[in-house]
């Protein structure tokens, strides 16, 4: 199947029927592909099958040869050839170049008579015997080997292959010629009925056998398995030497007076990282944050290794161990196979950097990107099927709301379903991983193919499942845009008041009232990880106001613990002593295991500690808990292997049934969305530096996030949130603003990059002119020096770019269009006299703020006047957020401007939504709306709304729960006041003419 759109066999699939018709061998070579060796070897082995795999070498679906790989060493170089190929998007040519450890079979069509290599043969598939004695092929019995393909099992998989083919070239299947497809005769048929099409022409059999009896290929998986760079210095024991003494070095910056549990701690650390060969991937982890910190990048280090003292001594996270008291087997166990994982969160802008920084270390021959699978999922594919089937799009749009209940349906729909079904979750095509890099001791060629996507580096054909089965740990280098938003605002602050920060600083950060008062009562806009409606609602129920207790919360806010119910119940142990000793009382041996957590399971660890010591299951069961907390991995089984143990040992300790069943529901529920405690500690400790400076640098802060992309919010609720700051808000300035968004004292000039449809070349041509000639004089002067369209200055015009001038925006666009085509030219020169052009009379013209308002929402997409005075009528109430707690369970009507609205399901199938507005005073109103009301009151678009509900409160957080709701009629350019209707009808007649576009000098 990992010949994309063409293959239609899974791994499983395929080997099933193998042994089921009989074969005790096979050769797997999908089209320019080797995605699936690695998992086919690994399964075969497994099943008793011998594998044997190579490369069918095609140009588009014209098969040129196949090579079959020797051994491991053929393997590599065929890898190699394919490589060459795709890197250059070069055509394989009609001759293979020479191997010395693969054999290549070409198609008896693409025989000639050509004199053939030792390790080269024809292929014979079955519909090609009748014609052997037409062709020169007939003289070479010795060369013959047997080529018969194996693509289908049954008609439906034919069907599917021609469909799939359709969808690749984007053809109707009506359409489709033959020449895409593979021979209908392409199906796995049984052994001896196999040999019994051979018997007649015993050479191809008997030098087919020897070919594969010749052929071997192996490769160590699982606990046996490291094919990482063995040592990062020129030794392992030197690595391990450097690796001591740069953790010791840390210990002075970390622990100035370790305690006696320090060092034992670093100590194991030690002795297990160098008993399971890790030094060097810890080494490289060390080097590259060691360079980020050189070029002046900010980092977060996160993941299962952020469990490691040895991993904070180091720098790569700031994440203390022992303060958190992390649990050391959730970083590593004498069980463990796979090395611990570190995420590494570097800046958006930086990003690259640290990639190319690895590449060039490294070698492209050792380092790679992984690969992943693109697959067809059933919305695109009832899609595709439906365009490959010719139908028109409101029937596929009718298909695709039906399929779940597909009544009514003509017969072309009932196929696109039935095949849909049959091809779902086939993999498209290969794309690549979103973080994840490998480097490896032998080149990346001994175990894959690469190509190399526009990113330029080259990327695996296997995923990161098949890396770690292999044993190669990859590197995740991720970016986000919190990390820039620190660093920007400590440049602004270094720059606007001769400040350093020590953004690292987080022993005096967990005791900063400032950032405490913030955190409990959840204003954290523009913070990572908690300025969602969310996790702000969280904070404020959890009255947060220590680190525990955000990096419970970074936890409990994943949809795992949400929903199974644990995280209300870890608000009500958290704020009831007596809900605390009930649970205690209830299982007392659980709830010792999990005592910081109440009782409650919130982290990864929390289910290995609960495996090991509540189930008694062994540290390698356990991990087998943990790996399947992934949902590849639980797709292959590993997380039900550990299940029924769980169970029995429970049961057997006496524990009620209902219970055992209860708390294991809670494990499953973590299944692909837990994190480890110290992930979480990490994007904790991220949260914190954020909260810090957004406690005592609002203002910098903001425009910083504003730079960075916003956050979870549009762009125009960081601009509110600096007015609820004291910001006086400027739009972009010709003569003021550089590219972003920029602070002068408490005065924030929006950013010329923000104006809609601008150039990016015209911002950095005025820039550069500005840097270069000085402010602006005029419009006029602007016009002299910029090589501008009139297009591009009106965008400037209209954005309030020329305020400095005076004049109105009207009458600067009368100018604009006066003055670009007389003096416009392609280079600007410097004249040797100031040519003024001719200046007109023009008649007072009437620019309204609604004309400002309508300019700016289509330039920056918001209004920097309020929402609510764009309303076309009176505000109907005046309540605000602040009376709401007048009113609990009491129902109001309030106006508030829609900010985000997120949608669920209830355990019925029933749509209900979450809305947050702000009130008329720019303050939080949170509101739940169930499905009865969201049935009969839908959103209608972003603007202001009247809600009418019920306020309610829960752990001190209000709500109000929307019984109705109405969308209040925004003005439009229309609506003009009378006294400007009167202003106008007044016009003279000139100003008619000029209205007319009859300029008048």
């Amino acid at each position: 199947m990992y010949s994309f759109c063409y293959g239609t066999l899974s791994i499983d699939v395929l080997l099933k029927e193998l042994k089921r018709n009989g074969y005790t061998s096979f050769v797997l070579t999908d089209i320019n592909n080797t995605s699936a060796c690695l998992e086919i070897i690994r399964q075969a082995n497994d099943n008793g099958l011998k594998p044997v795999v190579g490369i069918d070498f095609r140009n588009s679906v014209d098969q040129k040869y196949v090579g079959i790989a020797r051994n491991n060493e053929g393997f590599k170089e065929l890898n190699e050839h394919l490589s060459e190929h795709l890197h250059a998007s070069k055509k394989f040519e009609d001759q293979a170049p020479e191997f010395n450890n693969a054999y290549i079979v070409y198609p008896l069509k693409a025989y000639a008579g050509q004199p053939l290599r030792d390790n080269e043969f024809v292929g014979m598939a079955i519909k090609d015997l009748q014609r052997l004695n037409f062709t020169p092929a007939r003289n070479i019995p010795h060369k013959l080997v047997a080529l018969q393909p194996a693509t289908f099992i049954h008609k439906k998989h034919f069907n599917a292959h021609r469909l799939l083919r359709a969808i690749d070239k984007n053809t109707l299947l009506s359409k489709l010629p033959v020449s895409e497809q593979s021979a209908q005769d392409a199906v796995i048929m049984p052994k001896e009925k196999l040999l019994e099409a051979y018997e007649f022409y015993s050479p191809i059999i008997e030098n087919t056998e020897r070919l594969l009896n010749d052929c071997g290929i192996n490769f160590a998986y699982g606990k046996l398995a490291n094919k990482n760079r063995q040592h990062f210095t020129d030794s392992i024991d030197n690595d391990i030497a450097l690796l001591r003494g740069e953790a010791e070095k840390g210990l002075l910056y970390r622990y100035p007076n370790p305690s006696a549990e320090v060092l034992q701690r670093l100590e194991k650390e030690l002795a297990i990282i160098g008993e399971k060969k890790f030094s060097s991937y810890f080494l490289i982890n060390w080097d590259l944050v060691r360079y980020a910190r050189h070029k002046g990048y900010y980092y977060v280090g996160r993941g299962s290794g952020a469990n490691s003292m040895v991993a904070y001594l180091l720098n790569i996270t700031d994440v203390d161990p022992i303060d958190l008291d992390l649990y050391f087997e959730r970083f590593i166990n004498t069980f463990r196979s796979n090395a611990p994982d570190f995420d590494i969160d570097f800046s958006w802008l930086d990003r690259d950097d640290i990639t190319r920084y690895i590449f060039t270390k490294y070698g492209n021959k050792h380092t790679a990107l992984l690969g992943s699978y693109n697959t067809f999922k059933k919305d695109s594919v009832l899609r595709e099927l439906g365009k490959v089937f010719g139908l028109p799009p409101v029937e596929i749009d009718r298909l695709q709301s039906a399929h779940k209940t597909p009544t009514n349906i003509d017969s072309i729909g009932k196929l696109v379903l039935k095949y849909s079904e049959l091809i779902k979750d086939l993999p498209s095509h290969l794309s690549i991983h979103s973080s994840g890099i490998i480097i490896s001791e032998e080149p990346i060629t001994c175990y894959t193919a690469t190509s190399l996507p526009p990113k330029g580096y080259p990327t695996t054909q296997f995923s990161m499942l098949e890396a770690e089965d292999i044993g190669l740990y990859k590197f995740d280098i991720l970016s986000q845009r919190g990390l820039g938003k620190i660093k920007d605002t400590l440049s602004i602050v270094k720059h606007n008041y001769g400040k350093e920060i020590d953004i690292h600083n987080m022993k005096d950060f967990k005791e900063d009232e400032r950032i405490k008062k913030l955190l409990s009562t959840g204003k954290c806009i523009g913070c990572f990880y908690v300025e969602s409606p969310a996790m702000r609602m969280l904070l404020t129920k959890l009255q947060a106001d220590d680190y525990l207790r955000l990096v419970a919360a970074s936890s409990i806010i994943r949809p795992g613990v949400a929903q199974s119910g644990m995280m209300r119940e870890y608000i009500v142990r958290y704020r009831n002593k007596s809900a605390r000793e009930r649970a205690k009382a209830e299982l007392p041996e659980f709830y010792e295991l999990l005592e910081e957590t109440y009782g409650v399971m919130v982290y990864q660890e929390d289910v290995i500690k609960v495996a090991h010591f509540f189930a008694d299951l062994t540290l390698a069961e356990a991990d087998h808990l943990r790996r399947g907390m992934s949902w590849k991995f639980k797709e292959r089984g590993e997380f039900s292997t550990v299940k029924e143990k769980f169970i029995a040992n429970c049961l057997a300790k006496g524990y009620g049934e209902k219970l055992v069943y209860g708390i294991w529901n809670q494990i499953e529920s973590f299944a692909n969305f837990a994190f480890s405690k110290g992930h979480s500690a990490s994007y904790a400790v991220e949260s914190y530096q954020a909260l810090y400076l957004k406690a005592y640098y609002p203002l910098e802060y903001m425009v910083a996030t504003l730079n960075n992309g916003g956050g979870f919010y549009r762009m125009e609720l960081y601009i509110h949130e600096a007015r609820m700051h004291g910001a006086t808000i400027m739009p972009p300035c010709v003569n003021n603003s550089p590219a972003l968004c920029t602070i002068k004292e408490k005065t924030i000039y929006l950013g010329i990059s923000l104006i809609s449809e601008l150039q990016a070349e015209t911002v950095s041509v005025i820039l550069s002119d500005r840097l270069r000639n000085g402010p602006f004089k005029s419009l006029y002067d602007f016009i002299k020096r910029i090589p501008i369209s009139v297009e591009q200055v009106c965008l400037l015009i209209r954005s309030g770019a020329f305020r400095f001038t005076g004049k109105d925006k009207k009458e600067l666009l009368w100018e604009a269009y006066s003055l670009i085509n007389p003096i416009k030219k392609t280079n600007i020169s410097k004249e040797l006299f100031d040519v003024k052009p001719t200046s007109y009379t023009l008649p007072t013209l009437h620019n309204s703020w609604l004309d400002n308002a309508f300019d700016e929402i289509e330039l920056f997409g918001f209004s920097l006047c309020s929402p609510f005075q764009l309303l076309k009528n009176e505000i109907p109430v005046k309540t605000i957020a602040a009376d709401l707690p007048k009113y609990v369970d009491k129902t109001v009507e309030i106006v508030g401007y829609l900010v985000n609205t997120k949608t669920v399901q209830t355990i019925k199938g029933d749509r209900m939504h979450f809305g947050t507005f702000l009130d008329l005073n720019g303050y939080w109103i949170d509101t739940v709306h169930f499905p009865p009301s969201a049935k009969t009151w839908p959103f209608r678009g972003p603007g202001c709304y009247l809600l009418k509900g019920k306020v309610t409160v829960e752990f001190d957080h209000l709500a109000l729960e929307v019984q109705e709701m109405q969308r209040l009629d925004y003005l439009n350019r229309d609506d003009y006041s009378d006294v400007q209707k009167a202003e106008l009808a007044n016009a003279s007649q000139e100003d008619k003419n000029i209205t007319e576009g009859i300029l008048l000098p």
